[in-house]
């Protein structure tokens, strides 16, 4: 998305549009990045587009497309103001299965009211090379971090509900499955499906390579920062994480990032997740991992 402006302005101009629309994804630049490097990218991209909007004197409505896990965006019916509060310029959001039948009805009319009365507005100003550097610093590391999760990723994926079927798009990571580093993925909900049903959260993935000052520039320009962390960490089972001691190694900064409050049932599935993956012939665990969704009220 760094070159946004000159894609979509290179569109716009001289068509006397009134408006432009403009689709920005969440979960698979998450999947290709990681988590915060995501929003970074994202927060760069709606500043190039109003930018152009000021430029070219044209409406122009980005859409955001989110999910309820906090690696892929954490919009949920009870979270909407942390959520917007990130995303002040965003005029559309996706809502996507979770939001809608994990909570109760009262609750999602109430979270879809609240995004319909939210007035588009300015996006949070940020230093796009900072933001970019930053970014791919994280990127490195996350990468990195997912060449030794990848083969129990790609396990536990194979027991993973499906939800949906749609027709890959070639060239991009999330898509084709396959990172410039060589390792095999599966899409983005049966990625994060894995990492949360085994109690490793991919947000935490990648902040490690940070320092105090570019976390703080972080927080600044992402104000869900800390409670997206903090959402993401309540599935986390340490004991799952020891099992891989540099990554445990690397993780443990992040870790006292945020106050959070491990949900107990959920690492229970988790810890019982793992075991059984690691038996020489693990059985199904499908209900396993479904038990553990409906305490996060997603999938992945």
């Amino acid at each position: 998305m760094e070159n946004i402006g000159d894609i979509v302005g290179g569109y716009v101009r001289g068509k006397g549009l009134e408006y432009q629309r403009v689709f920005l994804a969440r979960s698979d630049p998450a999947l290709n990045y990681g988590s915060a490097s995501a929003v970074l990218i994202i927060k760069n991209a709606l500043q190039q587009l109003h930018r152009l909007e000021e430029e070219e004197s044209l409406d122009i409505y980005p859409m955001l497309g989110a999910g309820s896990s906090p690696f892929r965006g954490n919009l949920r019916p009870d979270n909407i103001r942390s959520f917007l509060s990130a995303y002040p310029s965003m005029q559309t959001y996706t809502v996507q299965s979770a939001f809608k039948y994990d909570y109760a009805p009262r609750e999602v009319m109430r979270g879809v009211a609240e995004l319909n009365d939210t007035k588009q507005g300015r996006p949070i100003e940020v230093d796009e090379e900072k933001s970019s550097k930053i970014a791919a610093k994280m990127s490195a590391e996350y990468r990195k971090q997912l060449k030794v999760l990848a083969p129990l990723i790609n396990t536990v994926a194979k027991f993973t509900p499906n939800r949906r079927k749609r027709k890959l798009h070639v060239g991009l990571f999330g898509y084709s499955r396959k990172t410039s580093g060589g390792v095999k993925l599966p899409r983005a909900i049966r990625f994060c499906c894995s990492l949360y049903s085994v109690g490793i959260p991919p947000e935490m993935l990648g902040l490690n390579a940070l320092d105090e000052h570019e976390l703080d520039y972080i927080r600044d320009v992402y104000p869900g920062f800390d409670s997206d962390l903090k959402d993401s960490l309540r599935f986390l089972n340490q004991e799952n994480l020891a099992k891989f001691h540099e990554l445990h190694k690397a993780m443990k900064p992040v870790l006292k990032l945020v106050d959070y409050e491990v949900n107990q049932e959920h690492k229970r599935w988790a810890k019982h997740i793992l075991r059984k993956v690691h038996e020489p012939h693990p059985g199904p665990i499908e209900e396993e991992i479904l038990e553990a969704a409906m305490i996060r009220k997603f999938l992945g």
